[in-house]
C-alpha cells in the first residue's frame, strides 16, 4: 500500500495550516450557501456570481494564508472610461463615507470598480457566520450603489446628486 502524499497545508504544525483550514471552510460555506464557486488555479480563492436586483456581480473570495485573512471582492460588470474616473472616484468616496463594513475601490489605471470587505481571523477558527457577514455586505452594497455609479458615468447626475438619490 502506497503512503498518501504529504500535504503540508493539512499538517497542524505547518505555518499556513490555519489559513488552509480557513480556505476549506470558505469552500464549504460557498457550496452550502448556493454560490457555485469555481476554484482559482493559482491561489487559494474562489470565483462566483451574485445576481442582485440592479446588477449581476462577479465576486472573488480569497484567503491570505500567512496573514489568516478573508478578502471578498464584488466587481462592477464594466470599467469606467478614463474621462469619467475622477467623477466616479468622487461618487465612490461619497459612498464610502459612513459605511461600516468594507469600501469601494477604483483602479485609476484600468477603470475597474469593486467593493472589498475583509476579515482577519488570525489565531481563530474561520466560521460560516463570519464568512456570511463578510460576503453579503460586499454584494449588497455593490448592488445598492451601482445605479448611482451608472448615473455618474453617463452624466445623468453629479456625484452628490447620485448619492442623494441612492441613500434616500
Amino acid at each position: 500500500m502506497e503512503e498518501p502524499e504529504y500535504a503540508p497545508e493539512l499538517d497542524p504544525e505547518h505555518e499556513q495550516a490555519a489559513g488552509w483550514r480557513g480556505f476549506s471552510t470558505l469552500g464549504l460555506f460557498l457550496e452550502e450557501d448556493g454560490w457555485y464557486p469555481q476554484r482559482v488555479d493559482d491561489r487559494p480563492a474562489y470565483r462566483m456570481h451574485y445576481q442582485g436586483a440592479n446588477v449581476d456581480i462577479r465576486c472573488l473570495a480569497q484567503i491570505k494564508l500567512e496573514q489568516e485573512q478573508l478578502l471578498i471582492y464584488a466587481y462592477a460588470p464594466m470599467k469606467v472610461p478614463e474621462d469619467k474616473r475622477s467623477l466616479v472616484a468622487e461618487y465612490l468616496t461619497r459612498a464610502n463615507y459612513g459605511l461600516h463594513i468594507g469600501n469601494f475601490e477604483l483602479d485609476f489605471n484600468d477603470g475597474e470598480v469593486r467593493f472589498k470587505s475583509s476579515l482577519d481571523f488570525e489565531d481563530e477558527t474561520l466560521t460560516f457566520i463570519w464568512i456570511r457577514n463578510t460576503i453579503y455586505p460586499s454584494v449588497h452594497l455593490m448592488n445598492r450603489y451601482f445605479p448611482g455609479l451608472m448615473m455618474v458615468m453617463y452624466g445623468e447626475k453629479t456625484p452628490a446628486e447620485a448619492i442623494t438619490v441612492i441613500e434616500q
